[in-house]
């Protein structure tokens, strides 16, 4: 199983990026999807989740109305849109897989590679 995630890079405040993340070694449409990230001196928190057919989508406070989650299942793909960005949404942004969306928003059975997103002016 491997998943992997794009597009991090240096942003301005206020400025937006788009991630992806592409999964190998498993039925994709199996799998809750979600997103978390760890800035720098903090733990790993929960962003955004997705359910299996995409009808569903849960939030973090600070995700809520900025960053929207979406997924292809035909294409094994993941993403998560990061607009309005501020300073504190500097992070390395790391994708997950959950069978459950409970286990995909709390301790995800697969994470992926992580992409860094610096917001710097």
């Amino acid at each position: 199983v491997q998943l992997q995630a794009f597009g991090g890079g240096l942003v301005q405040p206020g400025g937006s990026l788009s991630l992806f993340c592409a999964v190998w070694g498993f039925t994709f449409s199996h799998y809750n999807m979600g997103w978390f990230r760890q800035a720098p001196g903090s733990e790993r928190e929960f962003v955004a989740a997705i359910n299996l057919s995409g009808s569903s989508t849960y939030y973090s406070d600070p995700a809520k109305g900025r960053f929207p989650i979406s997924r292809d299942n035909a294409k094994n793909t993941v993403y998560l849109d990061l607009n309005y960005l501020k300073p504190e949404d500097t992070a390395v942004y790391y994708c997950a897989a959950g069978e459950s969306v409970l286990e995909v928003t709390t301790t995800p059975a697969y994470w992926g590679q992580g992409t860094l997103v610096t917001v710097s002016s």
